[in-house]
């Protein structure tokens, strides 16, 4: 599990991080037309290469956007007292997992809650109402019944 020393957190950075996410979602949708989702763009840019199509390259700047400044961040502005109690293979079999159910969704966190809820899209609502939902009872699950606590 991924745990905060809540004693060290610092929410500007969150607030600050949530609205240039939405500055990003904003200018993207008005400027090229296009939903900053992140599984659709990655989708996107691994079916065109799999169509042997040299991907979009505002997709692979997106994406290596992400990267970049995960790593910068990472490297610089470690989130205090934050560590991960999992090994690194239960992480990436976590991320396929979510990779997987973004594709069954059609559409992420990221695309449903920062660009859908913003065009009142009912399947987005939908969809965020499920994340959210599900996130409660695998909490609940993980602490009051798997963890005995």
């Amino acid at each position: 599990m991924f745990h905060i020393d809540w004693a060290h957190f610092t929410p500007g950075t969150a607030i600050l991080g949530g609205a240039l996410i939405g500055a990003a979602a904003g200018a993207m949708a008005l400027a090229g037309g296009k939903i900053a989702g992140i599984s659709g763009i990655f989708g996107g840019a691994i079916s065109e290469a799999m169509q042997g199509k040299r991907p979009m390259p505002w997709r692979l700047w997106f994406l290596g956007g992400l990267v970049v400044a995960s790593l910068i961040w990472v490297l610089f502005r470690p989130v205090p007292g934050a560590h991960y109690g999992e090994s690194w293979p239960i992480i990436a079999i976590g991320g396929l997992i979510v990779g997987f159910g973004t594709r069954l969704g059609s559409g992420c966190a990221s695309g449903h809650g920062v660009c859908g809820l913003a065009r009142f899209s009912p399947r987005s609502m939908t969809a965020v109402a499920t994340f959210i939902g599900m996130g409660v009872v695998t909490t609940f699950v993980m602490r009051h019944v798997v963890g005995g606590a």
